[in-house]
């Protein structure tokens, strides 16, 4: 362990190591439409080297929202995403649970869609 110590300025060890603590941490953006009148939406500071699915429990949305967590139980092993079936991404990009966040990224939870928008837009400009 080591003690710094400054005559000059009586300046607390605890502060420098807490001052030091919050170096090491950075800041994550977290976006959630449950649909359209209920959105999240949460600045979390997390510490380097934490992986998505770490982020959506520290932030407590595994147990916020349990479809959610129902879903990154089931798919916690799959390392590649699949287009239709993945729900979670960082800046529009779907990522992996295991997925090493980098400052400042916006994780996104994504819902499924009641329609297919194509299918939308055709109904729409034959109507």
């Amino acid at each position: 362990m080591v003690e710094l110590i400054d005559e000059g300025n009586k300046t607390s060890s605890g502060n420098i190591v807490k001052a030091l603590a919050q170096s090491m941490l950075m800041t994550v953006y977290l976006a959630y439409a449950e649909d359209v009148q209920r959105q999240h939406y949460l600045a979390l500071q997390v510490s380097h080297n934490t992986s998505l699915y770490e982020a959506l429990a520290q932030a407590g949305w595994l147990t916020q929202f349990p479809d959610l967590a129902s879903w990154c139980q089931e798919v916690m092993n799959i390392a590649t995403p699949t287009a239709k079936r993945w729900h979670i991404g960082v800046y529009a990009k779907k990522q992996p649970l295991n997925y090493i966040l980098q400052p400042f990224d916006r994780i996104e939870v994504y819902r499924s869609l009641s329609a297919d928008p194509m299918s939308q837009r055709k109904s729409k400009s034959r109507g």
